[in-house]
């Protein structure tokens, strides 16, 4: 089916649908960072869970976002309707954010950061593959820079409120959880009544029997050599990538205080707003690659500030982390979307995070055991060394122009 947004105009304004669902981006990881810049916290303070714990925790949780991202993308494809399985997923979301707080031990909370991502990953693939369906072709790099950046500024303004919290709260991080519920029912009140399903993007006209069943190998097999580059080259990235519960827990065992721990992520999420509008609509006028060979290299220049151990390095080590995220995340769901043929749109997202999440689970179980067995620099050390085995194969692996990284 040949895509409808590809005849539209380059250049222009973009689509409510496109704002809509950065608004509802930004309420709801307000929400998520509100709870995920205390809860490594904790976990480890409050709970008493080790470091592998923690780095198994967090891979599992998003590995299986992951997989339930690949089930909802293929099921967008074959109803031919998005945003209602966006709703489901939010809403899913929404309604865990009291578990949190209720939590009495280990594993209802571990239950709750589950339950949570399951919300994730139902609405993941289908709302990226709205995004693409809602957009011109050549606006796609700003659109996804655009969603990702104020997805980013939710995720700058919860740590904000924690910290605020915590100051009129001190030392009562159950009560700070609380808090979070308030922006995730907001999130999914705009959803519901903001964002508008094109018409036409998607296969509707595929037969009923065929709707609902569970996605097919076929399917992986048809999607083209230029959408498998792109996985490799973001599974490259994330295997590099201490996830963002090392940070804060970096920043605590570096002497930072319960009150300002919620910091970390601040800063590295200021940076991520700031820079991933602006890298996507550098990406759309120069190209994709010169954004993730920058991008590596700041992933690389990153996780040895961290190693180093001292709170200068530290907050150089957290803004560059958020600043090749900035780089890199939109950019490769732009090249997801310029890649995957669009009745399989949604196939293709739910592919691409599952990849991505499987080495995340791989990376986070990894930089768990380092940190616990040899110390943080060692985690933070073994990052540095995967990021420059990725740059340098990257740069052996060159696009040509006209690719989707090129």
């Amino acid at each position: 089916m040949p895509d409808p947004a590809q005849s539209s105009p380059v250049s222009g304004r973009l689509p409510r649908t496109v704002w809509a669902l950065g608004w509802v981006s930004l309420f709801m990881d307000m929400s998520s960072e509100l709870i995920h810049a205390v809860l490594p916290v904790y976990m480890s303070s409050v709970l008493g869970l080790s470091l592998l714990s923690i780095g198994l925790i967090e891979g599992l949780a998003e590995a299986t976002a992951s997989l339930l991202k690949v089930v909802s993308g293929a099921w967008s494809d074959r109803v031919g309707k998005r945003k209602w399985l966006a709703v489901l997923g939010y809403g899913l979301s929404a309604a865990t954010k009291p578990l949190f707080p209720l939590a009495s031990g280990a594993a209802e909370l571990i239950a709750a950061r589950l339950l949570d991502r399951v919300g994730k990953g139902i609405r993941g693939a289908p709302r990226d593959a709205l995004l693409a369906d809602a957009t011109p072709a050549g606006q796609r790099n700003a659109a996804y820079g655009l969603r990702q950046s104020m997805d980013t500024v939710g995720a700058f303004l919860g740590p904000l409120a924690a910290i605020v919290l915590l100051g009129w709260m001190p030392g009562h991080l159950r009560g700070v959880l609380w808090f979070g519920m308030l922006p995730a029912l907001v999130a999914v009140v705009v959803l519901v009544l903001g964002v508008r399903e094109p018409r036409g993007a998607t296969s509707q006209g595929a037969p009923a029997a065929r709707r609902w069943r569970l996605p097919r190998l076929a399917d992986a097999r048809r999607l083209p050599r230029a959408y498998w580059v792109v996985v490799l080259t973001a599974g490259l990235f994330t295997l590099a990538r201490l996830s963002e519960a090392f940070l804060v827990l970096r920043g605590r065992q570096l002497g930072l205080s319960l009150h300002w721990v919620a910091s970390v992520t601040l800063v590295f999420s200021l940076v991520y707003a700031l820079s991933a509008y602006p890298a996507g609509l550098l990406a759309q006028r120069r190209g994709r690659g010169p954004l993730l060979a920058a991008g590596m290299v700041v992933l690389l220049a990153s996780m040895l500030a961290l190693a180093a151990g001292s709170l200068p390095t530290l907050w150089l080590g957290v803004a560059l982390y958020g600043l090749h995220l900035g780089l890199t995340q939109g950019v490769f769901a732009a090249a997801v979307a310029a890649t995957a043929p669009a009745e399989l749109r949604g196939s293709a997202f739910g592919v691409f995070h599952l990849c991505t999440g499987m080495l995340q689970l791989v990376a986070g179980l990894g930089a768990g055991w380092l940190w616990q067995e040899f110390g943080a620099s060692a985690a933070f050390g073994a990052g540095a060394l995967l990021a420059a085995a990725a740059l340098g194969l990257s740069l052996l692996a060159r696009a040509r122009p006209g690719d989707a990284l090129a």
